[in-house]
């Protein structure tokens, strides 16, 4: 779409106080150069992405090393892991997964919303010296101050605050931004609710050079949110400085075009639409309660 046509598609409401649609077009007008470029290359090199896959919470010391091994031979250079259990485990994890991957490799930390506000600053304290490039959704989702408060004690230690993935609104995402409460700006494709909806945040993001950097676990979060990212770098923020897209290597395998990942990089999708069809064979095994995988679930639980 030309930039007035795309900016038809956005509700600026409740957002002009710091995007105005006159703003948003000149971004989109400065998107247009170097354009091509960016294509050809996201055709060539694709997006950049991380993984979450090598480090959940449960695995033993020994699943750790051999995951991030695997993924260091298959060129993973971006990995995440999750914190915020236990402090002491978190320290033996992430000292492990360090000498694993080395000191060069970039490291992400994930609390899923463990933390109080001071909780969270001095667990991070405790684990800045392996070097996280960021702390994701520390506190509660919904605090943005706290979030800002955590966000203004860890800058000394090098480490950024990172939410998103639960965030509903663009109303949410523009207090975060003004707040300056968070320094990687973690969109879900599912969670906004439209195409529209992320399409403004991405505009914001970029007006407070804020990387987008998604949230993609689950079920066809992957798929559907590598559309985004790629238009976000083609067409409106045209840098990768401090941005990636996540990655999850699981359940791909119901879809009838799922993403295609090389290099540890999302390729960008050559089939029409929003890649999340599933397999008909899959919806009818997983159909509640007639499919094949809910019968057995039923059936062991009746007995």
């Amino acid at each position: 779409m030309d930039p007035r046509t795309l900016l038809a598609c956005i509700d600026f409401r409740y957002i002009t106080d710091v995007l105005t649609e006159e703003e948003a077009f000149e971004i989109l007008q400065k998107g247009q150069v170097g354009k091509k470029e960016r294509e050809e290359q996201m055709l060539v090199q694709g997006y950049p992405a991380y993984t979450t896959s090598c480090a959940w919470l449960g695995y033993s010391d020994d699943t750790l090393k051999q995951l991030c091994t695997e993924a260091l031979k298959d060129g993973w250079t971006r990995f995440k892991v999750k914190v915020g259990a236990d402090l002491q485990d978190d320290i033996r994890r992430c000292r492990l997964i360090r000498n694993t991957i080395g000191p060069e490799k970039t490291l992400m930390m994930d609390a899923n919303q463990r933390w109080d506000v001071p909780e969270a600053v001095e667990w991070m304290s405790k684990l800045a010296e392996f070097k996280p490039l960021w702390i994701e959704e520390p506190t509660s989702p919904d605090d943005i101050l706290g979030h800002a408060a955590i966000s203004k004690a860890l800058v000394p230690l090098g480490i950024g605050v990172a939410t998103g993935e639960q965030c509903h609104n663009r109303v949410i995402f523009k207090q975060l931004l003004q707040a300056k409460a968070l320094q990687f700006l973690q969109i879900d494709s599912c969670r906004l609710g439209s195409v529209n909806e992320n399409l403004s945040v991405l505009l914001m993001a970029k007006k407070f050079e804020i990387p987008v950097c998604p949230h993609a676990g689950g079920v066809g979060l992957c798929e559907l949110v590598q559309h985004l990212i790629i238009f976000d770098f083609i067409s409106v923020s045209a840098s990768l400085t401090n941005r990636m897209c996540e990655y999850v290597d699981h359940l791909h395998e119901h879809f009838k075009y799922p993403v295609i990942i090389e290099k540890a990089s999302y390729m960008p999708p050559k089939d029409a639409g929003y890649s999340t069809e599933m397999k008909e064979d899959s919806v009818k095994k997983h159909q509640y309660p007639d499919g094949e995988v809910w019968k057995k679930l039923l059936a062991a639980r009746g007995n």
